[in-house]
């Protein structure tokens, strides 16, 4: 049995430090409860755990009406989700975050370690994509702000480098006729992994008749999380109306790539692509024009 030593760095700075020494054999603890799961079945076998609960700039969660929210890396969700800005403002946030295990995994879990897993079928990074989300990512070299849209490489692949830490994920502040969803299926409530994940965004004209914005990310049927960028270009300027949700819905289902395994066929997730877009940019239109 392989022996790790841990660390919990009650500050910013010590942890940079241990990263810069021991980067490429120390694994970073946000929440715990996918490195646990990984060390418990030797799939990840570092000589380092850093536990990142104590630092300071990683449990920030702020929002402020002109900059947006700010979740440091190791916010735990039950806190996110209950935050009244982030009820009010960023019901996508909500959408996605409360649905990631249960109620104890929620006191545990972090949207920045469900970011930095980097699953294809993760919940939150759609609806982080499509809100124009960034990454703030600091070392004792400095820090860089990258955007969600480029973070994720691959399965479990991340442009991090061994000595960077996630310090906070920033979400731009909501605007006026905009609104957000999230949605995904799953067979059973058994059955935490999304066999297709949808977030969707969407601006509206002032007299909310025409799309001025529209984004839409897909889970669960790709190596990465997709932004497709394909809906972006067909609906900004267009009529609000069903005859063009329905082609945004065939151009998320061309835009997938998925997989068959045992949580669905290939042909089924494509089809589920096209089903989930066009209900969850129904329910975005309709938040934009509560908003």
């Amino acid at each position: 049995m392989k022996y790790i030593d841990y660390e919990r760095p009650i500050n910013l700075k010590a942890a940079l430090e241990i990263l810069q020494n021991n980067g490429e054999t120390t694994k970073i603890l946000a929440g715990g409860t996918d490195i646990l799961t990984k060390l418990r079945i030797r799939r990840e076998l570092p000589d380092l755990l850093l536990d990142s609960k104590e630092i300071p700039e990683l449990n920030e969660l702020s929002y402020n009406p002109d900059s947006g929210l700010i979740v440091g890396g190791a916010v735990p969700l039950y806190k996110l989700y209950a935050h009244e800005d982030v009820k009010k403002y960023y019901q996508a946030i909500v959408d996605s975050t409360k649905i990631i295990g249960g109620i104890p995994i929620q006191g545990r879990a972090t949207l920045g370690g469900n970011l930095c897993n980097a699953a294809p079928s993760a919940d939150a990074i759609p609806t982080l994509i499509v809100l124009d989300a960034t990454a703030s990512i600091h070392s004792l070299n400095g820090s860089r702000e990258v955007s969600i849209r480029e973070f994720c490489t691959g399965p479990g692949s991340t442009i991090l480098k061994n000595n960077e830490i996630v310090v906070s994920i920033n979400i731009p502040a909501s605007k006026q006729n905009s609104g957000a969803h999230y949605m995904r299926f799953i067979p059973r409530n058994e059955m935490d992994i999304a066999v297709v994940g949808v977030g969707t965004s969407v601006k509206l004209s002032d007299d909310g008749s025409k799309f001025e914005d529209a984004q839409v990310s897909l889970a669960s049927v790709a190596p990465t999380p997709l932004h497709v960028t394909s809906i972006t270009d067909f609906l900004s300027g267009k009529e609000i109306n069903d005859e063009n949700i329905e082609k945004a819905g065939e151009l998320a289902k061309d835009a997938s790539k998925p997989i068959s395994d045992m949580r669905g066929t290939a042909e089924y997730r494509q089809h589920l692509c096209k089903v989930l877009t066009k209900r969850s940019l129904k329910q975005s239109i309709e938040r934009a024009k509560e908003n």
